[in-house]
C-alpha cells in the first residue's frame, strides 16, 4: 500500500508539471539590463514597479534573477546565494514578491558552472530543486555554460525529474539555445524552450560570438510552430523593449511578432524608469491577448516578399491575428486584397477561421480601432521596420 501511495504521489506530481504553462510565461527577468549587477533591493524594486506600472495587470508575474545570484556550496552542497548582495536571504526575498500577487524565478546550469562561473548544478540537481522548493521559487532558468560533453536532452531530463519531485510546482525554462533542436524532445522534459542564441538589442545585426537582432530570430522560428501549444512553447529568448538600443517603432515591431509567435513575455528593462511609450508598448492587452490566446497556436509566416512579410495566429473563437511585417527602412505602400489571397491552413481552418466563407471585421491592435473588413482591400502605410497588427473577428450575418 505505502509503495502504491508513492507512484500516485509522483504521478500526480508530474501530472501537475506538465500543467503549469497553459500560456506562455510572462514576467521580468534582470540579465538584457543588469547583467551581474543583481542586488535584493534591485529585484523588490522592480516587483514594486510591476505593480506600480500596470505590468502586473496586463498579465505579468515572474520577476526571475538571472545569473550572478549564487556564489558557493557549503560544507553539506546546498547552493548559497550572495550574502552581500541578498543579505536577507532568497526565502524572504520571494516572500516579498508573493506578497506582491507576484511569482518568483531563479537561474541555474546545466554545467558545472554558469555561463558566469557561478556554481552551477550538475551533480546537485535534486538537492537543488529542493532548495529552490524551500525558498518558494517558482520558475527555473536553466542554461548550458560548462556542459562538458554532456547529453544535452539527458542534462535537462535529470533536473526535470528533481523539479518534478520537490514538492512544489517549478516551471522549467530549457536554455540550451536550440544546438541539440530541444524542440523535438523538450515538450516532456520542460515547458519551453530555447531556440536560437541570445538575444541583442538591435533590429537588424549578428554578432561574430553570437547574439542576434530581432530580424535573425524571427528567421530561425519559421517551420517551429508544429512543436508549440499549451504548456509547451518555444523560446525565441527574452524581449529587449526599452533598453535603448531601437527605436519606438522596432520595440513594438519585436513586441509584436514575439506575441505572434505565442513567445514568453520575459521584460528586460529597467521598469523603475520607463518611458510613458515603452510601458505603452509592454502593457498593450490587445497584442498580449493574441501572445496568450488559450488555442496556443504558433504563427507562422504566410507571405514572404523578401522585405515584405505576413504573419498569421489562429487565436480562440475562430479569431486571427495578421502581422504585415515591413523588414526594409523604406515606408511600405500596403494593398492587400483579402479575397484574393485568401488562406487556407490547416490549424486555422480546424479553428473555424475561412477568408473565402466569412467575412471579418479588422482592428488595429496599436491604434485600438476597427479599420475596415476583408470584403475590402487593405490599404495603409507601414513605416520602415514596422509592423500592422490586426485582429480579424467575423461579422455575424
Amino acid at each position: 500500500m505505502a509503495g502504491y501511495l508513492l507512484i500516485l504521489s509522483t504521478d500526480i506530481q508530474a501530472q501537475s508539471f506538465e500543467m503549469l504553462s497553459p500560456t506562455p510565461p510572462m514576467g521580468w527577468n534582470s540579465w538584457n539590463k543588469f547583467g551581474c549587477n543583481v542586488n535584493e533591493n534591485l529585484i523588490k524594486e522592480i516587483a514594486d514597479a510591476m505593480v506600480a506600472s500596470g505590468m502586473r495587470d496586463a498579465g505579468y508575474k515572474y520577476v526571475v534573477i538571472d545569473d550572478c545570484w549564487q556564489t558557493d556550496r557549503d560544507s553539506a552542497g546546498n547552493i548559497i546565494a550572495d550574502p552581500e548582495r541578498f543579505p536577507s536571504g532568497m526565502k524572504a526575498l520571494a516572500d516579498y514578491i508573493h506578497a506582491k500577487g507576484l511569482k518568483f524565478g531563479l537561474y541555474s546550469c546545466a554545467g558545472s558552472r554558469t555561463c558566469q562561473g557561478r556554481p552551477g548544478s550538475r551533480g546537485y540537481q535534486f538537492q537543488d530543486a529542493r532548495q529552490y522548493a524551500a525558498w518558494g521559487v517558482d520558475y527555473l532558468k536553466y542554461d548550458w555554460c560548462y556542459d562538458e560533453g554532456q547529453n544535452a536532452k539527458a542534462a535537462y531530463k535529470t533536473m526535470s525529474d528533481a523539479l518534478k519531485n520537490c514538492g512544489r510546482p517549478i516551471v522549467f525554462s530549457i536554455c540550451e539555445w536550440g544546438d541539440n533542436k530541444p524542440w523535438e524532445w523538450g515538450k516532456e522534459i520542460g515547458h519551453l524552450w530555447r531556440t536560437t542564441a541570445d538575444i541583442r538589442d538591435c533590429f537588424d545585426c549578428m554578432h561574430n560570438w553570437g547574439g542576434l537582432g530581432v530580424l535573425q530570430i524571427l528567421d530561425k522560428q519559421v517551420g517551429l510552430e508544429q512543436y508549440a501549444g499549451p504548456h509547451h512553447w518555444n523560446d525565441p529568448d527574452m524581449l529587449e523593449v526599452g533598453n535603448g538600443g531601437q527605436t519606438i517603432n522596432e520595440y513594438r515591431t519585436h513586441f509584436s511578432l514575439w506575441c505572434m509567435l505565442a513567445a514568453l513575455l520575459m521584460a528586460g528593462n529597467d521598469l523603475r524608469n520607463m518611458s510613458d511609450s515603452i510601458r505603452t508598448i509592454l502593457t498593450n492587452k490587445e497584442v498580449i491577448a493574441v501572445d496568450q490566446d488559450t488555442l496556443g497556436f504558433q504563427g507562422f509566416k504566410f507571405i514572404d516578399y523578401g522585405d515584405f512579410e505576413i504573419w498569421v495566429k489562429a487565436l480562440s473563437g475562430g479569431d486571427a491575428a495578421f502581422c504585415f511585417l515591413n523588414r526594409s527602412k523604406e515606408i511600405f505602400d500596403l494593398n492587400f486584397d483579402w479575397q484574393k489571397f485568401g488562406i487556407y491552413h490547416y490549424s486555422i481552418a480546424k479553428n473555424g477561421f475561412n477568408l473565402w466563407k466569412k467575412e471579418y471585421q479588422v482592428k488595429d491592435l496599436w491604434n485600438h480601432k476597427i479599420i475596415g473588413n476583408t470584403k475590402n482591400n487593405l490599404r495603409v502605410k507601414i513605416e520602415g521596420h514596422g509592423v500592422l497588427m490586426v485582429r480579424l473577428s467575423s461579422i455575424e450575418k
